[in-house]
């Protein structure tokens, strides 16, 4: 009951706004590991599965929402390995790409609504699902926890890995988009203080990210920085275009509500020398293509 974890790219990632702050970026391709499992979801649910299997489960039950990559990767998991997979849904039923994908994978689908789902926070919200499906193991949302956050923590084994692939001894930072602060936790743990590792919220400040990722690894050696744009998943024209100048030049596929936010505070800290120049930063490319297919 494992997924089979390739090793994504490293690449250099090559911006003429990094080249003029005299800052060198390597690009870990999570997006190129697998076509459905992909990003750091993959990374997520080892340790779930694992737990799984250790606990004698049918399968798993999570949370997300309609355009989520987690239920789209658990999904997609489940129905590759043989699991019983259950998704508790933000908001009301609707039909997205990602949806008609869940619902083909055989994952049950019970939708929320906006206030059941503000719930999933309460000491008591898994009580009656777990009732319910008592052989199911539940999941935090986006795969988090510690258990999501020791899968991200072989993220790093495999940047060091292929660090002589592009020329490089050593590098300073980590760089990612952050949602629920498991990967970025994850990489803290495996790190050690070694590296800075700076995390972009793709979330408003009232998620509670800062206090679910010190829940994990502790206030040290990470630093958080707001690059939500006003809420998740909001998006405007300047960030829309600065995505689509990146893609061109980079030549490598992004999407608004991870990967390009999280650029775009790259580009912020670049300009205003948080990161010096002739730095060396590795950036997470987290995934969550999938999720884009709804875009008009």
């Amino acid at each position: 009951m494992l997924l089979d974890l390739p090793r994504a790219p490293l690449q250099p990632l090559r911006l003429s706004w990094l080249a003029e702050a005299g800052i060198e970026a390597a690009i870990l391709r999570l997006d190129l590991i697998d076509p459905l499992i992909s990003g750091n979801k993959s990374f997520k649910l080892q340790h779930h599965l694992l737990a799984a299997r250790a606990a004698g489960c049918r399968g798993l039950i999570s949370l997300g929402g309609a355009h989520s990559n987690h239920l789209h990767a658990l999904a997609a998991a489940g129905e590759r390995l043989g699991l019983r997979t259950v998704g508790l849904l933000r908001g009301h039923a609707q039909i997205t790409p990602t949806v008609v994908d869940l619902q083909r994978w055989g994952m049950e689908l019970h939708w929320l609504g906006y206030e059941g789902y503000r719930q999933r926070h309460r000491d008591d919200f898994w009580a009656p699902w777990q009732a319910r499906y008592p052989d199911l193991l539940p999941v935090p949302e986006g795969g988090g926890g510690l258990l999501g956050a020791k899968g991200c923590a072989a993220l790093r084994v495999q940047v060091q890995a292929q660090l002589a692939d592009i020329g490089w001894d050593d590098f300073e930072a980590w760089w990612l988009a952050v949602g629920t602060g498991t990967t970025l936790a994850g990489l803290v743990l495996a790190e050690g203080g070694q590296r800075r590792i700076y995390g972009a919220l793709a979330v408003g400040p009232g998620h509670g990210v800062q206090e679910q990722v010190n829940a994990l690894c502790g206030e040290r050696g990470h630093t958080l920085l707001d690059a939500s744009r006003g809420g998740f998943a909001k998006t405007d024209s300047a960030l829309l275009a600065f995505m689509r100048d990146c893609e061109a030049e980079a030549g490598i596929p992004l999407e608004p509500v991870y990967t390009a936010k999280a650029l775009w505070a790259l580009r912020e800290a670049a300009m205003a020398g948080v990161l010096a120049a002739g730095s060396r930063v590795v950036f997470v490319h987290t995934g969550g293509l999938q999720g884009w297919r709804a875009a008009p």
